[in-house]
């Protein structure tokens, strides 16, 4: 793992642990054990260290969806088994939400946000069109609102973490009202 990774990873670990208070480059560098100025070398500002975390986080998430990528396996299994992933590993999940927080209150960072929900929208898009939805933007957008409230409710809510089975019968039923199949 290269520093940049480093600092990154540090800093999802961070905002999971400590929330968007707790992001400091001087946690950082003390949680990373690295020299003090080793983060605000690599990123001077504060937008600059939300961006590399937003960054890394997102090529940390989109690596879950493709380990339980198979072609040709059954989408509805291939989904649970990534979203059971992403529960697994809530410390990634809850970054990512006090990353949408403060994206919601900063517009340098809703930008970067927006930029990385997107590779996550034409992935959905193209799943709705495999499960035979005759209109998968809109149930690709679905999917992905589904699954963000199953892992929030989780997470953060009052519901607790669903089994593997419970999370594909409930994507079955989903896809179902979509599909009418």
């Amino acid at each position: 793992m290269n520093r940049s990774e480093l600092i990154a990873e540090t800093a999802i670990a961070l905002l999971s642990e400590r929330g968007m208070r707790g992001l400091t480059h001087r946690a950082v560098d003390e949680a990373a054990g690295l020299p003090p100025g080793s983060t605000s070398n690599l990123a001077r500002t504060r937008a600059a260290l939300l961006e590399l975390t937003l960054n890394r986080l997102t090529v940390l998430e989109r690596r879950t969806f493709e380990s339980v990528y198979e072609p040709g396996a059954d989408p509805i299994d291939q989904l649970a088994a990534a979203l059971h992933k992403q529960l697994q590993d809530s410390r990634r999940t809850l970054a990512r939400f006090e990353l949408a927080l403060e994206a919601t209150r900063r517009p340098e960072l809703r930008t970067i946000y927006d930029a990385a929900g997107h590779q996550f929208r034409a992935p959905a898009t193209a799943l709705a069109a495999a499960l035979g939805s005759t209109d998968p933007v809109r149930h690709g957008r679905q999917l992905i609102a589904y699954a963000e409230g199953l892992v929030f409710d989780a997470l953060a809510g009052a519901g607790e973490i669903p089994s593997y089975e419970d999370l594909r019968k409930g994507l079955e039923e989903l896809v179902r009202g979509m599909t009418g199949r």
